[in-house]
């Protein structure tokens, strides 16, 4: 891995994306994005995080934040973690997902094909971090993240993309609460 894409500064803000293994559309039901937006709140709430803006799209997942603890790359580590056994679960049990055999055998594949894995893989492994050093890095990034849903088509406003931190930036926070980033611009 690049030394740009690790977590170097553990106090420091950050960058992240990160993607379904085969950049699989599983996040195509409100049950699986409320288990995301579960997760984060509950990292808000329980394990530091300070979450500046978020953006939850069908295969991947866009953070800026801050380890409080000073382990960002833990805390990273243990949402997926956490969030891979929850959407598996909720996508096995789930009577009315229609791609639950494909979805699983792609999770099994993916573990298979890694040697470090038993089991099935939801998430890939790398995060992508990048460090917040500046006032115009932390714009750039905010914008590429509130723009992302738009870019694909799937919004013409940021604000209208339900699970985007655009909502709240426009004062709406009934999906997700977020920290102030206001001592980062």
């Amino acid at each position: 891995m690049s030394r740009n894409y690790k977590f170097h500064n553990p106090n420091g803000a950050y960058f992240v994306s990160f993607a379904t293994v085969f950049w699989i559309d599983v996040f195509t039901r409100q049950a699986y994005f409320k288990i995301l937006a579960d997760s984060a709140d509950f990292c808000r709430k329980e394990k530091g995080m300070e979450l500046f803006a978020y953006c939850f799209m069908p295969n991947h997942v866009h953070f800026i934040f801050r380890s409080d603890n000073g382990d960002p790359s833990g805390l990273i580590r243990d949402f997926k973690r956490h969030t891979s056994r929850k959407l598996i679960q909720a996508i096995e049990s789930n009577p009315q997902e229609s791609k639950k055999e494909w979805l699983l055998q792609m999770f099994e594949k993916a573990g298979k094909d890694k040697g470090n894995i038993t089991g099935y893989q939801f998430w890939q492994h790398h995060n992508k971090p990048i460090e917040l050093w500046s006032p115009k890095v932390i714009k750039q990034k905010l914008d590429y993240i509130h723009q992302n849903p738009v870019q694909s088509g799937f919004v013409t406003r940021p604000e209208d993309w339900k699970y985007s931190s655009a909502k709240n930036f426009g004062g709406n926070h009934s999906i997700l609460e977020i920290d102030e980033i206001g001592f980062l611009a």
